[in-house]
């Protein structure tokens, strides 16, 4: 009699719980379908797309890795797996214990292990483990690119995600598209082998090549490291570009930080200076203002000013550079010498509406849209908020804040015959039988060629009649222009703290390359004629000797 009552309240049990499936799924969660019920979905993951310099030298792919896992019902030597596996392992024996909970199908055990202690682990043969490919980044240039690339990380759910440079800004081209694997199941989650079972493989992430020269960033590296030593500079940039069609053909700025181990640095660390930094440019800004003005024909090259001392601009004195003044001058030996007063006299020349259009027209209050993550640009406050200070200033680069892509950009357009161009770092992307080119990207014309041409001899003459003689490769025509910019702190000048640099460019008459240098706070002097100009010099014998560029006749 007792086994009977206990057999039909199990049967009893068993309707009401059938009873209370179907209620479930007809009346209070009718949406849910058979097909949710029992199929489970497993995502696969895409490979994600290589990144590589403009001839396919790799700077950043994939390495394979391995996800060790337990399945805890399947171990029947406990003691021995848990003891083989920590002398291989080492993470401890406690450890491992907790990770084999019989209640639990399955468990993570390890992630990110190399192919060669997953072949020793397989050796061993023991029931209840198991491995999961997965692909982890690798650079193996290391960190010669660091800002350039940024890094990959995790996102919120743990899956792949690009941080910084080219990984963030081309995330999505990299990432691909996931699969998904479908498979058919019953009431208890084991897999139905003669049940629905599909796959849609993932779409890999497409691969992309750059227009960085793994050879010029080396050599861009290689220098500026040695530059900070000798100059003992807290911080410094150089950038490389094609004038052209500004295309990057090197970025480094340094410190930067370790690709592989970029946990370990603050955030701080991962900022590119090139495009997020902001920073008053000083006497490299001149040719710009200068170019204003004989576009405009305020000014001609020959035309004469009375360097006799220094100008006031209502309750400020501007003086030269070293307080000496040469008395009639023209407007070539204005850029030669670096005369502020002589700049201050060009801008009035040019006149305050005409200059203010020139810096929008460079695209100094503007993005210039590189590709990538993490670009700032400066704010020019609206004309009517500008005090005669600021416009006498702004003539020899002080009260004007830029990155150094913006620099670079602008001055390109100087000896390029006026084009502005839109800088890229990516030169094509795709997979290798679809690549997409990226075509260079013209802004505006900002000046003729006939003012490209007069404003490339200044800058000849600037390098070959300069007040410091520097170790220039003999034979080359090189043009260029020295910067050095006091730093604002606490609402004035730090006369023993400067911005250090130099922009340069060869040959003269058909630019292969222009180059900016930036040396922050150097020690050893505050000159950039004495820092960055002699650094710019030793990068271009470098790139002199690798386009093969020869000497003038």
């Amino acid at each position: 009699m007792f086994k009977s009552r206990l057999l039909f309240i199990f049967f009893l049990l068993l309707f009401l719980s059938v009873i209370g499936k179907l209620f479930y799924l007809q009346v209070v969660n009718p949406k849910i379908s058979l097909e949710d019920l029992y199929l489970r979905d497993k995502k696969i993951y895409p490979s994600r797309g290589k990144i590589l310099d403009r001839v396919g030298e790799p700077l950043a792919i994939n390495k394979p890795t391995y996800l060790l896992y337990f399945e805890p019902k399947k171990i029947n030597d406990t003691d021995k797996v848990i003891h083989t596996l920590d002398q291989i392992l080492n993470i401890g024996e406690a450890t491992l214990e907790a990770k084999l909970d019989k209640s639990k199908d399955w468990v993570v055990v390890k992630r990110d292990i190399d192919k060669k202690t997953k072949e020793k682990i397989g050796e061993l043969d023991l029931s209840g483990i198991g491995f999961e490919e997965n692909f982890k980044r690798d650079y193996p240039e290391a960190s010669l690119a660091a800002h350039l690339l940024g890094f990959v990380g995790k996102d919120y759910w743990g899956g792949d995600v690009g941080y910084f440079g080219i990984e963030g800004f081309y995330n999505k081209d990299l990432t691909g598209l996931p699969g998904v694997f479908k498979s058919e199941r019953d009431l208890f989650g084991r897999p139905i082998l003669m049940g629905t079972q599909e796959r849609i493989e993932p779409e890999n992430g497409r691969n992309l090549y750059l227009t960085i020269d793994k050879s010029i960033q080396s050599i861009a590296k290689k220098r500026l490291l040695q530059g900070l030593k000798s100059y003992q500079a807290e911080e410094g940039c150089v950038l490389i570009a094609n004038p052209a069609n500004m295309e990057i053909l090197a970025l480094v700025c340094l410190p930067d930080f370790d690709l592989d181990q970029y946990y370990l640095f603050s955030e701080d660390y991962f900022k590119n200076p090139a495009i997020s930094n902001l920073y008053e440019p000083g006497s490299i800004f001149k040719p710009l203002v200068m170019a204003s003005a004989i576009e405009e024909k305020a000014v001609k090259p020959n035309d004469l000013y009375d360097e006799k001392g220094p100008v006031d601009i209502g309750e400020y004195s501007i003086k030269t550079w070293n307080n000496q003044y040469e008395g009639k001058i023209n407007m070539t030996r204005i850029i030669e010498k670096s005369s502020n007063v002589g700049m201050v006299y060009v801008g009035q020349k040019l006149g305050e509406k005409k200059l203010y259009s020139y810096l929008n027209k460079f695209g100094l209050g503007e993005l210039t849209g590189i590709d990538l993550q993490g670009e700032m640009t400066s704010y020019l406050k609206p004309i009517n908020q500008w005090y005669p200070i600021d416009f006498a200033t702004v003539t020899f680069g002080q009260g004007i804040a830029v990155t150094p892509i913006q620099m670079i950009r602008a001055f390109a357009s100087l000896i390029n015959g006026g084009k502005l161009f839109h800088p890229y770092v990516m030169n094509k992307v795709g997979l290798d039988n679809n690549m997409k080119q990226t075509e260079p990207r013209l802004e505006r014309n900002v000046i003729s060629g006939f003012t490209s041409e007069v404003i490339k001899k200044m800058l000849l003459a600037a390098v070959d009649n300069g007040e410091v003689k520097w170790a220039k490769p003999a034979g080359y025509q090189i043009g260029g222009k020295t910067g050095t910019a006091q730093i604002p702190i606490s609402g004035h000048y730090d006369p023993s703290k400067t911005i250090a640099s130099f922009v340069g460019f060869a040959p003269v008459d058909d630019p292969k390359f222009i180059c900016l240098v930036i040396l922050r706070e150097p020690k050893t002097s505050p000159w950039g004629s004495e820092t960055a100009a002699p650094l710019f010099f030793e990068i271009a014998k470098d790139l002199i000797v690798y386009y093969g560029i020869t000497p003038e006749q």
